[in-house]
């Protein structure tokens, strides 16, 4: 069967179209949500990246991934509110289009399509480093190659091949997090297999909680907040499952506990049972290192597994979300037309493949210019996350006021106290892009961030320009063929329509709420 547009069946998500090809489908089933919203904050940035920011603010990075954490929470609890009133592939995109206007949704659409294209590379780069040291013969290229391929397929087969490769990874992900805990908790307390209790000496003995002030906690945070971009993609993924306003309100009010059982939670096992600077965990990265202390065999194996796990599961993401972004820009004519078409299976493969393309792009440069074009490509998007949600927070404060006029009753999950603490996130988000520019890094990442997303604003707004100037045009055409055209002679005289006395005037039929053109989600005047 040929690709066919996606259209939108009375009653379902924009964007997840009837069965048979018919745009995006519901092939996501509930455990694949479960673990998707799970697994989708754990990131190898976790396992991999907690060491600099431990080496940077000692045991006060507790306070720093706390202070992250609250963050996302507060963001995805208003991404939550949006997507539970109007599940969409497209997600926060979509909802920036419709409350700020389409050079809102065009240019964080593709500015988030960019972020995960060159995560593809990163994370490619990531499993082809461990895989070589395992089998040597075979060239990192060759590696980061082969996993790009193999992920490609998956995606190509059926949204539900993705969801069933993401669950398998997020559980060894899951499993292997609260494994870890449960050691760590059992050796703090002096249980086997410790052979000592350790208690909290490591937290203040090293110079205190806070040996380098309480500015490190600020600087700590710029390095562990990008480890939490991954926490929306179930917003994302819930247009293409049967229950998706269910998905949402499961996934949303879960994030709490979740941030604080992976993240805080082993970094609390981390920092009490190793001293913060001890070179074990500079080099061997904090997991390790704990696990090499307890004497537990062949930890480096077994976290170079569960690290593979965490980066396959990444990637396996981050294609799929830049597949679904693409998708829903061609949608809605911001990107190619054929980014919106979807195959028999309900796979939008031409997004797919475009994706891909740049990461295979984006690899080739990390092996022939990485000190160049590959740096400035991992600079560039790193402060995505923080306009992301910068523009949910704005989204949120139209969108909201919008369904509690016109639609209250899909308010199943709500922003606490808004719009007070809507405010007081922006303020929060604002604060982290200023403290970016005091750092030295942060203000490499934030100046080329800033100058990719004005050229992406930039093409927006011109192309909005030239939408309105062609649409000017055809109706200006329009108006002067109508005006050439000879008028009829009139025959009869027309026919004066008249009310009986007391007869009801016509009566519009009330919009459907499914309807694109339901006040909801049309776009604000």
């Amino acid at each position: 069967m040929s690709s066919q547009t996606s259209k939108r069946r009375p009653g379902a998500p924009q964007g997840s179209g009837a069965p048979g090809g018919d745009g995006l489908q519901a092939g996501l089933k509930n455990r694949h949500l479960s673990m998707i919203a799970i697994g989708g904050v754990i990131g190898a940035g976790l396992f991999v990246g907690s060491k600099a920011g431990i080496a940077d603010a000692g045991p006060g990075i507790l306070l720093s991934y706390a202070l992250a954490g609250l963050l996302v929470v507060l963001v995805m609890r208003m991404l939550g509110e949006m997507a539970a009133a109007d599940p969409t592939s497209g997600s926060f995109s979509t909802y920036a289009d419709r409350a700020l206007g389409r050079w809102a949704g065009f240019s964080i659409g593709w500015l988030y399509w960019f972020f995960w294209a060159v995560v593809l590379a990163v994370e490619a780069t990531a499993a082809a480093v461990i895989l070589e040291s395992w089998v040597p013969a075979i060239p990192q290229w060759g590696w980061a190659l082969l996993v790009m391929l193999v992920l490609t397929g998956t995606n190509l087969i059926s949204v539900g091949s993705y969801g069933e490769f993401e669950f398998w990874f997020a559980g060894i992900k899951v499993v292997a997090i609260i494994a870890f805990i449960v050691v760590g908790l059992l050796a703090v307390a002096g249980l086997p297999p410790a052979d000592h209790t350790v208690g909290m000496d490591n937290l203040t003995g090293q110079g205190g909680f806070l040996p380098h002030g309480p500015g490190a906690i600020l600087s700590g945070m710029l390095l562990v907040v990008f480890s939490f971009m991954g926490s929306e993609i179930v917003t994302l993924a819930a247009a293409e499952s049967p229950n998706p306003v269910t998905a949402v309100r499961k996934a949303v009010n879960s994030v709490i506990w979740r941030i604080g059982l992976f993240y805080i939670g082993s970094m609390f096992v981390i920092v009490t049972l190793m001293p913060w600077n001890s070179k074990a965990v500079a080099t061997d990265g904090p997991y390790v290192a704990v696990l090499n202390s307890l004497d537990i065999p062949y930890a480096g194996t077994v976290m170079d597994i569960v690290v593979l796990t965490a980066v396959l599961s990444c990637l396996n993401s981050g294609l799929y979300t830049a597949s679904r972004m693409a998708f829903s820009l061609g949608e809605r004519g911001d990107a190619p037309a054929s980014f919106g078409r979807t195959n028999a299976r309900g796979v939008p493969t031409a997004a797919i493949w475009c994706s891909v393309a740049f990461g295979f792009v984006a690899v080739f440069f990390n092996y022939i210019a990485k000190d160049t074009v590959f740096e400035f490509l991992l600079n560039s998007s790193g402060a995505v996350a923080l306009f992301v949600w910068l523009v949910i927070c704005a989204s949120q404060l139209r969108m909201r006021r919008r369904i509690e006029r016109e639609a209250p009753e899909r308010l199943t999950v709500k922003m606490w106290l808004y719009p007070y603490l809507t405010w007081a996130t922006i303020g929060l988000i604002v604060f982290v892009i200023g403290y970016m520019f005091t750092d030295s890094d942060g203000r490499i990442q934030m100046l080329l961030s800033l100058a990719v997303a004005a050229l992406v604003l930039a093409t927006s707004l011109i192309k909005d320009r030239v939408r309105r100037r062609g649409a000017d045009d055809s109706g200006r055409e329009a108006k002067t063929e109508a005006e050439s055209k000879p008028e009829a002679p009139e025959t009869e005289p027309k026919a004066e329509a008249k009310t009986e006395p007391g007869a009801a005037a016509p009566v519009p039929a009330p919009a459907d709420p499914a309807d694109p053109a339901h006040p909801v989600d049309a776009a604000s005047s």
